[in-house]
């Protein structure tokens, strides 16, 4: 596998320990007229602390990043730990789909207020992934094309995913995935 998502650090942080299975995406400047789209179903994770903002997650992820911050990498290194599949996803046009989330992901409801209303479209993107983690962590050097404000990397080098490892069980990521489905089928 070649293809990369860009999230922050402490996303996929939480998602490689099973603490949330969801994605929450407005896009990037640089996704184009369309916006955010969900162009790939399975893809690695590409940390990155481009954006990243301390306060912009709940208290307890404040907590979570300032322990890994200090192992975090160097500017000029990828750390390469897991994959997803996307499972579900939806297009949230209303802020009232997004608050039926709440509870299921770190973000803190007033950057997601402020990442709903950004540009042309009031509207966020919420992909439910399974995630699994590589049998060990690679390391490659950054690029400058991996750089910018965009969702989606092509990886210089093919990456193994075949022997990774979901990070919940199956009944657990069953039981998460409903509560996906069932929060946005209220509305």
């Amino acid at each position: 596998m070649r293809t990369a998502f860009k999230e922050w650090a402490i996303v996929v942080d939480a998602l490689g320990r099973g603490g949330q299975i969801l994605l929450l995406r407005k896009g990037g400047i640089a996704e184009g007229r369309g916006g955010f789209q969900v162009e790939h179903p399975r893809f690695l994770f590409f940390p990155t602390l481009y954006h990243q903002q301390r306060e912009s997650v709940l208290p307890a992820a404040q907590t979570r990043y300032d322990e890994i911050a200090p192992h975090l990498p160097t500017p000029d290194l990828l750390r390469i730990e897991s994959c997803a599949e996307v499972v579900a996803w939806r297009k949230l046009d209303s802020l009232a789909a997004v608050e039926r989330l709440r509870g299921q992901h770190i973000w803190r409801d007033e950057v997601l207020v402020q990442r709903f209303d950004w540009g042309k479209e009031q509207n966020l993107f919420a992909l439910a992934v399974r995630v699994s983690r590589l049998p060990q962590r690679i390391e490659l050097p950054m690029l400058p094309s991996y750089g910018g404000c965009k969702s989606w990397i092509e990886l210089a080098v093919e990456i193994q995913t075949d022997t990774a490892q979901p990070v919940l069980a199956e009944s657990v990521f069953q039981a998460r995935l409903h509560a996906f489905e069932s929060a946005l089928a209220a509305g």
